[in-house]
C-alpha cells in the first residue's frame, strides 16, 4: 500500500476534498476513514454524501449506534456510511449486508480496523489532528486502483484556494484531449474548473482568453488560475451548447450558422497575434496522421498515404499562398461554441489558435464530424462569408476545398488513433460522416492529384469499424 497523497486541512479544505472525491467515485469503490475520535472522519463522509447527494440532500448523523446508514444519490447509486466503532462481533458484518455492499455501492467506513482484514483496492484517508482546527490528512491505497488521487487533491486545494471549497463538483464531459472539466455549485452560483493534466495548454489558454476579450469576443472569464499546476477556474457560460441546441431545435440551424458566420467575419478583421501559422508544411506535417493510422485500421499497405502530405503543401502554395492568414480557433464547431440568444456566441476550447487562411475555420463548422450539416446551409453560409468580406469566391471555393479535404483526413487518422491506441471506440461511429466529406472535397477539380491517392483507400463501412473495434483490447466507450 502506498501513501498516494498528504495534506494539512482545515474544516473547510477537509470538505472540499471528501466534495472533489464524490465527483469520481463508483460503485464498487470504498474509502476506510480511519483517526482518532474528533479528527473528522464523520465530518468528511458527511460532506462526501451530501456533495453526491446535490439538491436531494439529507441530513447526516453518525451511524455510531445503528452502525450503517444507507443513502441513495440522483443516479441510483447507493453509499452505504458504516461506523463500526461498535461493532460486537465480525459475524455482524454479514448480518448488516456490508460484505454486498462493498462490490454494488459506494463505501465509506469510519474505524475500519474493526473489520479485520480491509479489501486491497480499498482508499484508505487517515486523519490526524495537528493543531489548532487542522488535520493531517494521508491517503493510502494501490496506485493502481486510484490513479487520479494525487490530482484529485490537487483539484481541491486549488478549489479551496480560490474561495469555492464548498461547491459541489459534477464532471462534465470531455473531449479527445487529455483535459478534464468540472462544474462547481454552490447555491445559484457555478464556475468551471480545467484541468489540463500534464501542464501543457494553460499559458496559451490565458493569452487567448485575454486576446479575445479585449476585442469584444466572449471567451469565459478567468476566475483564478494555477498555470504552472495546469487548474483554471473559470467562468460558466452555460449548458446551451450549440450542439444541443441544434439537436432540441433544428430549425434553427440556419439563423445559427449564420451567427457563427457573422463571428468568423468578424473575427478575422482582426490582426492575428502571435500564434503558430498553420502553414502547408504544417498542414502537410499533420496531415501525416492519417498514413499513420487509418491504413493500418482498414488493414492497407501505408505507402501509398505518404505521398499525400507534399501533395498538400503543394496545393497550399498554389490555392491558399496569396491571402494573408487570419486568427484561426481551430476547434471551431458546434460542440465548442455556447448559444446565448441574442447575446454574442460563448467561445471554448480556443487555446490551440493559429494563424491560417480565413477557410479553415467555416469548413471545422459546417463539416463537423459529429452532426450533419445541411449542404444547403453549408453553400450559403460561404456565400454569406463571401459577400461580407469581397473575397474571390472561385480562389475561397479551391481553399475550401483543400484545407476541408486536409482537415478531415487528419481527423480521420485521430479517430483511428483513439480507436487503436486508446481504446476510444465512440469516435468510430463519426468515420462515416467524416469520409463523405472528404470525398465532398475532394470533387473539387484543383484537388484531382489528392483524390487519385486518397481514393485508393477504402470508405468506413461498417464492416471495417466494427473490425477496428474488435482490435481494441479495453474499450474505452
Amino acid at each position: 500500500m502506498e501513501t498516494l497523497a498528504t495534506l494539512t486541512a482545515d474544516e473547510a479544505m477537509t470538505s472540499a476534498l471528501a466534495r472533489m472525491l464524490a465527483a469520481q467515485l463508483r460503485p464498487g469503490q470504498m474509502i476506510l476513514l480511519d483517526g482518532p475520535v474528533g479528527a473528522g472522519k464523520t465530518h468528511f463522509a458527511r460532506a462526501f454524501i451530501q456533495a453526491r447527494q446535490g439538491d436531494y440532500a439529507e441530513d447526516v448523523p453518525s451511524p455510531t449506534f445503528t452502525l450503517v446508514q444507507t443513502y441513495a444519490d440522483p443516479m441510483g447509486t447507493e453509499i452505504w456510511h458504516a461506523d463500526l466503532y461498535r461493532l460486537g462481533d465480525m459475524s455482524e458484518l454479514d448480518e448488516l449486508g456490508l460484505d454486498e455492499a462493498m462490490t454494488e455501492a459506494i463505501t465509506l467506513i469510519e474505524w475500519p480496523d474493526r473489520m479485520g482484514r480491509a479489501p486491497e483496492d480499498a482508499l484508505w484517508l487517515r486523519l490526524a489532528n495537528d493543531g489548532p482546527d487542522l488535520r493531517a490528512i494521508s491517503l493510502h491505497g494501490r496506485a493502481e486502483d486510484w490513479p487520479d488521487l494525487a490530482r484529485a487533491v490537487e483539484r481541491a486545494q486549488f478549489v479551496n484556494q480560490a474561495g469555492w471549497g464548498d461547491a459541489r463538483v459534477i464532471p462534465l464531459a470531455g473531449d479527445a484531449s487529455a483535459r478534464r472539466y468540472f462544474r462547481l455549485v454552490r447555491g445559484d452560483e457555478t464556475a468551471v474548473l480545467m484541468d489540463d493534466a500534464p501542464p501543457g495548454s494553460i499559458a496559451a489558454y490565458l493569452a487567448m482568453t485575454g486576446w479575445l476579450r479585449e476585442r469584444g469576443f466572449l471567451a469565459p472569464e478567468v476566475l483564478a488560475e494555477d498555470a504552472a499546476a495546469g487548474l483554471l477556474l473559470m467562468q460558466d457560460l452555460g449548458d446551451d451548447l450549440v450542439a444541443r441546441v441544434l439537436e432540441r431545435a433544428p430549425d434553427m440551424a440556419e439563423p445559427i450558422y449564420a451567427r457563427i458566420t457573422d463571428l468568423l467575419v468578424d473575427l478575422h478583421r482582426h490582426q492575428p497575434p502571435a500564434v503558430m501559422s498553420l502553414d502547408g508544411p504544417e498542414l502537410a506535417r499533420q496531415v501525416g496522421m492519417f498514413a499513420d493510422w487509418y491504413p493500418e485500421a482498414v488493414g492497407m499497405d501505408p505507402a501509398p498515404a505518404l505521398a499525400i502530405a507534399g501533395i498538400i503543401e503543394d496545393l497550399h502554395a498554389e490555392l491558399c499562398a496569396d491571402l494573408p492568414p487570419v486568427l484561426s480557433l481551430r476547434d471551431f464547431h458546434a460542440e465548442n461554441l455556447i448559444w446565448r440568444g441574442e447575446a454574442p456566441l460563448g467561445l471554448l476550447d480556443f487555446q490551440d489558435a493559429v494563424a491560417c487562411h480565413p477557410a479553415y475555420d467555416l469548413v471545422s463548422a459546417l463539416q463537423d464530424a459529429r452532426r450533419d450539416v445541411d449542404p444547403a446551409i453549408e453553400a450559403a453560409m460561404i456565400r454569406r462569408y463571401l459577400d461580407a468580406t469581397g473575397l474571390n469566391a472561385n480562389r475561397f471555393a479551391a481553399a475550401y476545398a483543400l484545407l476541408g479535404a486536409q482537415r478531415n483526413l487528419r481527423i480521420m487518422g485521430i479517430f483511428a488513433r483513439l480507436a487503436l491506441r486508446d481504446g476510444k471506440t465512440r469516435y468510430l461511429a463519426f468515420m462515416p460522416r467524416v469520409w463523405a466529406y472528404v470525398l465532398r472535397d475532394l470533387a473539387h477539380p484543383a484537388l484531382a492529384p489528392l483524390a487519385a491517392i486518397v481514393k485508393s483507400f477504402p470508405a468506413p463501412t461498417p464492416e471495417i469499424t466494427d473490425r477496428i473495434a474488435a482490435r481494441c483490447q479495453t474499450p474505452v466507450r
